[in-house]
């Protein structure tokens, strides 16, 4: 199920890293899902990250519905346990750890890789032009602008680097070229905040993630991150598996901006963890039929052979 993951030393770290701008929905089980049981079936450690880089969307009641979801569902991290967030700041949210983000942008910003950008994404859009189905990239606009640093303008790094070639431990080989893909990748946004790819890039180095595991709707994200953590530094690998999404009838992935599955739904009808982690189990074709599901089977769905 996992070919490759059994290289990896025994201790190897990954995460479950959500974000608190919902409630968890069924996608978010299956993710978990795989997260503890690949780890728990290959020797690995998981840490729970609350990435609530988004302040304009992150709300806290949702971190601790989240909190008590994870806890209601059985999943208990080995690093960044759900009692270190209820009680206060923590090492592993990233609202808490501002400075991380601003050290590793200021150690890029010496080395002449950052720069100013004041483009609007209507702007963006116009210049690259009607492209549908397809990532708009960034053209570079700014990029010998040489524009002065304003904190109400956004910073970009450049990405000029070859194509990015990895093996995915589920679904093989791949090769991505990110400065085609989107061009200079944009790491604070004009209201300040350090964006998801920035900041998941900071955060897996300084926290030493071995694994990424996580739905395939990021894959095209893999590249850049990848390219991102070598200009921070990043020399030891950091290996990626993404899973099938669980989508609706109509094809789309659950969301929760469309209210999907919501887990606190569930749990306010009367379904047991149990229930849920079955249906969950089962939208993702681990299982043949919806069912209860204890956490002690959810390993064996990755053990090698």
């Amino acid at each position: 199920m996992t070919p490759g993951i059994a290289e990896l030393t025994p201790g190897w770290r990954t995460r479950f890293a959500p974000a608190p701008t919902g409630y968890l929905h069924l996608g978010h089980v299956v993710n978990a899902i795989y997260v503890w049981g690949v780890a728990r079936a290959n020797d690995g450690r998981v840490a729970l990250r609350v990435e609530d880089h988004d302040r304009s969307r992150c709300r806290p009641e949702y971190e601790r519905a989240l909190l008590d979801d994870l806890d209601w569902l059985g999943f208990v991290p080995d690093e960044g346990p759900t009692s270190e967030f209820r009680r206060g700041a923590s090492s592993w949210r990233q609202s808490d750890n501002e400075w991380r983000y601003a050290a590793a942008i200021t150690a890029l910003e010496l080395r002449g890789l950052v720069y100013t950008c004041r483009c609007s994404r209507r702007d963006i859009a116009r210049l690259a032009g009607d492209r549908p189905n397809e990532e708009t990239r960034y053209p570079g606009t700014c990029r010998d602008a040489a524009l002065p640093p304003d904190a109400s303008l956004q910073r970009r790094v450049k990405l000029d680097g070859p194509a990015e070639r990895f093996f995915d431990l589920l679904l093989g080989p791949q090769e991505q070229l990110p400065g085609a893909q989107c061009g200079d990748l944009l790491l604070r946004d004009r209201l300040g905040q350090w964006t998801y790819q920035f900041a998941v890039a900071v955060d897996d180095l300084e926290q030493q993630m071995d694994v990424v595991i996580r739905g395939e709707d990021l894959l095209a994200s893999t590249a850049r991150q990848r390219a991102l953590a070598r200009l921070l530094g990043r020399r030891r690998p950091l290996h990626f598996l993404h899973h099938p999404l669980v989508r609706r009838s109509d094809g789309e992935k659950l969301s929760k901006s469309t209210g999907d599955a919501g887990v606190r739904e569930l749990r306010d009808a009367g379904r047991t963890s149990a229930e849920v982690l079955g249906e969950a189990a089962h939208l993702a074709g681990l299982i043949d039929h919806a069912r209860a599901l204890d956490q002690e089977e959810i390993p064996g769905f990755f053990r090698q052979g």
